[in-house]
């Protein structure tokens, strides 16, 4: 469990950061990263490392643009809950109120109500084909994540979700799922706008944060991904196995990134930069800035799911992603009420309340540079934390 008395960002932390990050890279683990450490809103370490391209040796930029998988989640997330504030939608709204053809129905046969609150905290019953082996019911339906098949169609992907019946009660459990995509519709429909355009009105334009979008704003600086193979990261093709799990799979089809016909997805979609994401979550960590609301900012990084567990031992879930109930269940030397996730083309962050803290670390290599072993030492390197 956490050391009593540890000391974050001591005057070591910088030297022991780049010495995980160079040895991830020089062992061949990652391809490149970006990494950004801000306390109170000043950045107080910030690298760009490895290559953005390896093959061609093109090294690793501070404004690199990076695909950025589930760290579009908190991007989507916000402009939800500004929605709410506005009194488009609710959280207690059904989603059939806004999407009547999506109503999946239990192993049963009845029909539940699924709310814009179970979408939003991933307890509707949905899942991810990703967490499912090969044969199971999201790969014979070719539901997408949000991550491959380019040219899919929202409306197809959502009769293909709604021919599943769902995992259980919503409401009653938690499950990683496509919940996202799910709700990133309700609000197209309910907003009269398409997602993409929402996005940009109510985040990530009065942010600031110019590069991030569900388009590529300059194919210069995104970076080549990679995905985990046997002795060293594999450049992905156009259609991309990465295992994961027990007996899963994470499908990538990178090109999805360049079609206009591919459904915008509201829990992979987007594409963006380490300080546009810092920035975004400096200003949820701040109480919502023009965004939403500082009671909002609040309800969002508050253990939303009490009484249900995750999949992940001492950890919560709030409005878009994973809260910290425990630290000596999760083995980690962050402070209670800690808030993060990631991204699966290789992303990590966090932000710690109780310090200040904010870690964005974006790579371009899945998995490696979401979970396990580097995300890991990322985090015991800044809080100095041997265990």
């Amino acid at each position: 469990m956490p050391a009593a008395g540890i000391a974050p960002l001591d005057r070591n932390f910088g030297r022991r950061l780049d010495q995980v990050v160079d040895r991830a890279v020089e062992e061949g683990r990652i391809v490149g990263a970006v990494i950004l450490v801000a306390r109170r809103g000043e950045i107080l370490h910030s690298r760009a490392a490895g290559f953005a391209d390896r093959e061609s040796e093109k090294s690793m930029i501070p404004d690199a643009v990076f695909r950025l998988a589930s760290v579009t989640k908190p991007i989507v997330a916000t402009a939800a809950l500004a929605l709410v504030e506005a009194g488009v939608i609710s959280l207690d709204d059904p989603t059939a109120k806004f999407i009547p053809e999506f109503r999946p129905k239990l192993t049963d046969g009845s029909e539940p109500v699924i709310t814009i609150r179970h979408l939003i905290t991933h307890t509707a019953g949905l899942d991810y084909g990703f967490r499912q082996p090969a044969n199971d019911p999201y790969h014979r339906a070719r539901a997408s994540d949000g991550l491959d098949q380019p040219g899919l169609s929202m409306a197809e992907n959502l009769a293909r979700i709604t021919s599943v019946p769902l995992s259980y009660a919503p409401g009653t459990s938690w499950g990683y799922s496509v919940a996202m995509d799910v709700l990133g519709e309700v609000m197209a429909r309910a907003g009269g706008a398409t997602l993409p355009d929402l996005v940009d009105r109510l985040v990530t334009r009065p942010l600031g944060m110019h590069d991030t979008a569900f388009v590529v704003r300059d194919r210069a600086r995104l970076v080549t991904p990679y995905g985990d193979g046997p002795a060293e990261p594999v450049a992905m093709g156009e259609h991309h196995l990465v295992p994961f799990g027990e007996g899963g799979a994470i499908s990538f089809s990178p090109g999805r990134s360049f079609d206009p016909a591919s459904f915008a997805s509201g829990g992979t979609g987007m594409n963006g930069t380490a300080s546009d994401i810092l920035r975004l979550l400096e200003t949820l960590r701040t109480g919502g800035g023009t965004v939403i609301r500082p009671e909002t900012a609040a309800a969002m990084t508050t253990d939303a799911i009490p009484g249900l567990e995750t999949t992940m031992p001492g950890w919560g879930w709030g409005q878009g992603f994973a809260i910290l109930r425990d630290p000596a269940a999760a083995l980690t030397p962050q402070a209670t009420g800690t808030w993060r996730w990631g991204g699966v083309y290789g992303h990590s962050w966090f932000v710690d309340p109780t310090l200040d803290l904010t870690v964005v670390a974006l790579t371009n290599t899945a998995i490696a540079g979401m979970m396990g072993a580097f995300p890991d030492a990322l985090r015991d390197a800044i809080y100095g934390w041997q265990h």
